[in-house]
C-alpha cells in the first residue's frame, strides 16, 4: 500500500513548509478557499499566522469563497489592510462584514461561477482546498465539496492541497492528481459539520403538505434548513425516489439507508445520486466515503437548469424569506440586509418547471421573529433582492396550506396567498392588498376563528360508481373555481339548484359563497383534482345553514352536469351528515322543485326520518338524523 510518505518521497518539492508555501502569495492576489464544509481550517489558520508573523508580506489580498462555516478572520476589521472578503454566497461568518462594508457580495446564479473563473471574470491566483488522501495512482478526492472548487483548482496559478485522513474519498468528478497541485500540507483534522435547527410543529406541517405533493418515483431536489430536513422526514413513505440535487443533507443519506431514495426511475444518472457538495454529520460523510451509488458533480453540472429539466418528474423543493402578494420572492436578502445568497434556487426552479411532469415548490414559514412579522407581504421589502420572479412560482407551501400561483392573475394569487397566510395577518394583507389595487375594492374576509380554514376536513372518498374525488372545504380563494362551475351547469340544472332563472355571478354574489363562517355554516366541494397539478375542478358542491336555535340547518348541493349518477351527490349528502351531526345538530331541512326527482331520490337514500310536503310545486322536505346509523364509518 503506498503511503503519504512514499508520495512525499515522490514529490519532495510539493511537501514544502508551511512557511514556504505562503510565501507565494503577493501583493493584489485572489486567494480562494475551499466551500462550507469542506474549507480547509488549518490552511485558513496557517494564512493568518503568515500575516502576522510576516504583518508586510502582501497587501490588497482579495479572498475568494462560497458560504464560509468556519472562522473567517481574513473578513475583520484586523487585518483589512491585508485581506478584501468576497462570497459568492454569504454566511453565518461573514454575513456582518458583508452588511457593514468590510466585505464583498457578488450575486451570481452558482451554475455560473466556473464560466466566470474560465473566462477570467474573476481569476484565481492561490487556491486553498482540502483533500483525502491519495490513491495507490495518486488520485485525491475534494470529497464533500465539489462545487465550484475544481474549476477554481484548474485555473488557479497555485493550488495548495491540506491532505486530511478524515475527508471522504467521494465518486463522481471529484478528483485530483498530486502531479496537478502545487504544494501538499498534510493535516488531519475533523471536517465541519453543519447541525439544522430542530424541527418544530411548524416544520413539521410544511413538510406533511410537500409530501402530499411528491409522488412515488419522483427525482427531488431539496434546500438546506429546518424546512428542508423536516420535509425530506416526512417523505419516508415513498418509494422509488431518485436525487438530483445541489446540496445532499443528512436526511437524504437517511432516505437512502431506508431504501426510500433508490434511483432506479431516474431518467439522467440513473442508479446514483447526484450532488455537487454535502453540508451535514460525521456519519453522513461516512457514508460518502468509497460509495459508488453516489456522485458528486460540478456545479455547472447539477445546477445546469438544461439538464434539470431532462428528469422527468423532477421536483425541486427551497425556501424563502419573503415572498409578496403578486408572487415575487426574495431567498437572499431581508430589505437591504444581505442574508445568504442567489445560490442555485433558480436555476433548480427554472429545471423543474420545464422537466416533463415537474413541479417547483417554494416553501416558507408563515411568519418570522417569534411570529410578529409576516413573511407573506404585500410587496417585498425596500431593497430586497427578487431571487424568483412572478413567472418562476408555481407551488408555494406554508404551514397553512398550499397555494398554487402559476397561470393565476394578481387577484388570485393575491388570495390565494392570503389563505396559505397566518390567519392573524390575514385582515391587513386584505386591507394592503385593496389599497394597492390587486383585489376587490370590497373583498371580505372572515376574521379570526370563524374563518380558520378547517384542513382537517379533507378527505378521500371514492362513490359507488368507483369514481375517486377529494372532499374539502370551501375556501375564500376559490370563488373562480365556483364560478366556473355554476356556469358550466345547463340552464335546467341552474334553475333546479338555485329556483331562479337568474343566470349572471357578480362578484358580491359569488363572495357570499365562498367567505365562509366555519362555525355558522359549512360547504363542501366535491374535486376531481387535489390541487397536486394545479388544475382543481368542482364537480360538486354542498352545503348547509345552521338555524339560529342550533338544531338543524337547511342543505343544499348540485353536481355537474357531466357528473350525473356518478354517485357525487350521495357522497356529499353523506359527508355534509356526518359535519352536520359532528357540531350536535338533529336534522336537514331542504326546498326541492317538485321537477328534480335525482335531487329528491338522493335524500330519499340517505337514512333519515323524512317528512315531507309539497306547497305550488316546491317539496319541503324536514330530514332527523337517525340515532344509530349503519353503513362505513363517515369520519375523514
Amino acid at each position: 500500500m503506498i503511503t503519504l510518505e512514499d508520495w512525499e518521497k515522490q514529490y519532495p518539492e510539493k511537501f514544502a513548509s508551511e512557511e514556504a508555501v505562503f510565501t507565494n502569495i503577493h501583493r493584489g492576489d485572489t486567494i480562494f478557499i475551499g466551500s462550507a464544509c469542506a474549507e480547509p481550517q488549518y490552511l485558513v489558520q496557517g494564512l493568518i499566522r503568515y500575516v502576522q508573523s510576516h504583518p508586510k508580506a502582501f497587501f490588497d489580498a482579495e479572498v475568494l469563497s462560497i458560504w464560509s462555516l468556519g472562522v473567517a478572520p481574513y473578513a475583520t476589521e484586523k487585518f483589512k489592510e491585508n485581506f478584501r472578503h468576497n462570497s459568492f454566497f454569504i454566511g453565518d461568518s461573514t454575513r456582518n462584514a458583508v452588511n457593514q462594508g468590510l466585505a464583498d457580495y457578488t450575486p451570481v446564479f452558482l451554475s455560473q461561477v466556473p464560466e466566470i473563473f474560465r473566462r477570467g471574470l474573476e481569476r484565481v491566483d492561490v487556491a486553498l482546498i482540502q483533500t483525502s488522501l491519495p490513491d495507490e495512482h495518486g488520485y485525491m478526492s475534494v470529497g464533500v465539496s465539489v462545487d465550484i472548487v475544481m474549476a477554481a483548482a484548474e485555473v488557479a496559478g497555485i493550488v495548495v492541497a491540506q491532505v486530511n485522513r478524515h475527508m471522504p474519498r467521494v465518486h463522481g468528478d471529484t478528483f485530483i492528481h498530486m502531479e496537478d497541485v502545487d504544494y501538499v500540507i498534510p493535516h488531519d483534522e475533523p471536517i465541519l459539520e453543519y447541525l439544522t435547527e430542530a424541527d418544530t410543529e411548524i416544520t413539521r406541517r410544511i413538510g406533511q403538505y410537500v409530501a402530499k405533493l411528491v409522488e412515488d418515483g419522483d427525482t427531488i431536489q431539496v434546500g438546506y434548513g429546518s424546512i428542508p430536513n423536516a420535509i425530506v422526514a416526512n417523505l419516508a413513505g415513498k418509494k422509488h425516489l431518485g436525487v438530483h440535487t445541489e446540496l445532499l443533507s443528512d436526511g437524504i443519506v437517511e432516505l437512502i439507508k431506508q431504501g426510500v431514495i433508490d434511483n432506479t426511475r431516474k431518467t439522467v444518472n440513473r442508479g446514483k445520486t447526484v450532488a455537487t457538495f454535502c453540508m451535514g454529520k460525521q456519519s453522513t460523510y461516512e457514508f460518502l466515503h468509497d460509495n459508488p451509488a453516489i456522485s458528486f458533480q460540478r456545479i455547472d453540472y447539477t445546477n445546469n437548469p438544461f439538464l434539470i429539466a431532462q428528469h422527468d418528474n423532477m421536483v425541486a423543493i427551497n425556501s424563502a424569506l419573503e415572498i409578496d402578494l403578486t408572487g415575487q420572492v426574495t431567498a437572499e436578502s431581508i430589505g437591504k440586509i444581505f442574508h445568504s445568497g442567489m445560490g442555485g434556487q433558480a436555476d433548480f426552479m427554472r429545471g423543474a418547471v420545464r422537466a416533463r411532469g415537474g413541479k417547483p415548490i417554494l416553501t416558507i414559514q408563515s411568519t418570522a421573529q417569534n411570529g410578529t412579522v409576516s413573511r407573506i407581504v404585500p410587496t417585498l421589502s425596500q431593497g430586497a433582492g427578487a431571487t424568483l420572479t412572478r413567472g418562476d412560482v408555481h407551488y408555494v407551501v406554508t404551514e397553512y396550506g398550499i397555494a398554487y400561483l402559476h397561470g393565476k392573475n394578481i387577484r388570485e394569487r393575491a388570495m390565494a396567498l392570503i389563505v396559505v397566510a397566518h390567519p392573524k395577518f390575514r385582515e391587513w394583507l386584505v386591507e394592503e392588498a385593496k389599497k394597492a389595487g390587486f383585489v376587490y375594492p370590497d373583498q371580505a374576509i372572515m376574521p379570526g376563528e370563524k374563518g380558520r380554514y378547517p384542513e382537517e376536513l379533507e378527505t378521500y372518498r371514492k362513490t359507488k360508481t368507483g369514481m375517486d374525488i377529494f372532499l374539502r372545504p370551501m375556501k375564500i380563494s376559490d370563488e373562480h373555481l365556483l364560478k366556473d362551475f355554476i356556469h358550466r351547469l345547463s340552464d335546467r340544472s341552474l334553475y333546479l339548484r338555485f329556483i331562479s332563472k337568474r343566470q349572471d355571478l357578480p362578484h358580491d354574489r359569488l363572495q357570499e359563497l365562498v367567505v365562509i363562517d366555519y362555525t355558522q355554516e359549512m360547504a363542501i366541494v366535491a374535486v376531481v383534482d387535489d390541487g397536486q397539478k394545479g388544475n382543481e375542478q368542482f364537480v360538486g358542491v354542498g352545503r348547509y345553514y345552521i338555524y339560529p336555535d342550533r338544531q338543524s340547518a337547511e342543505i343544499a348541493f348540485a353536481v355537474g352536469d357531466d357528473y350525473h349518477n356518478r354517485g357525487i351527490g350521495q357522497e356529499l349528502l353523506s359527508y355534509l351528515t356526518y359535519l352536520a351531526k359532528r357540531q350536535g345538530l338533529l336534522g336537514f331541512t331542504a326546498e326541492v322543485l317538485a321537477g328534480n326527482e335525482p335531487m329528491l331520490h338522493v335524500f330519499e337514500k340517505g337514512g333519515f326520518e323524512m317528512q315531507r310536503r309539497t306547497i305550488a310545486g316546491l317539496v319541503e322536505l324536514k330530514m332527523m338524523f337517525k340515532q344509530e346509523t349503519t353503513g362505513r364509518s363517515q369520519k375523514p
